[in-house]
């Protein structure tokens, strides 16, 4: 189950990462028609993926997917700058993410244990 989870997790970065985009070239009123569809669809992935996942692992993980890929988004499709500490930040936030999912399964295997043991 937990795999399906991990799907829902990646369909709602790559959504995110589409509504992100579309905040950056809507020029009209009707453009936001799809991007408002697709935050409906991303969020209800994001629901889904929180049924089989930690919540808080799978929202660090969207939050850190929408904030990388929007500031690399910045950086190759919009002319933005890139600095060390842009750079360094970015890391720091994927480090963040993967050490969280590293406790959070540790926390999960130290409970399972003593709930067994009883």
């Amino acid at each position: 189950m937990a795999n399906k989870g991990w799907f829902y997790v990646a369909l709602t970065c790559v959504f995110e990462l589409i509504w992100v985009y579309g905040f950056n070239v809507a020029t009209v009123w009707w453009h936001w028609i799809p991007i408002i569809a697709v935050i409906l669809v991303d969020f209800q992935w994001l629901a889904r993926a929180c049924e089989t996942l930690p919540t808080g692992t799978v929202y660090a993980v969207f939050a850190a997917v929408g904030t990388v890929g929007a500031a690399l988004m910045d950086i190759f499709l919009f002319g933005g700058s890139f600095s060390v500490a842009k750079g360094g930040f970015m890391a720091l936030l994927v480090i963040g993410v993967i050490a969280l999912k590293l406790a959070d399964g540790k926390a999960a295997d130290s409970t399972g244990a003593a709930g067994q043991g009883g």
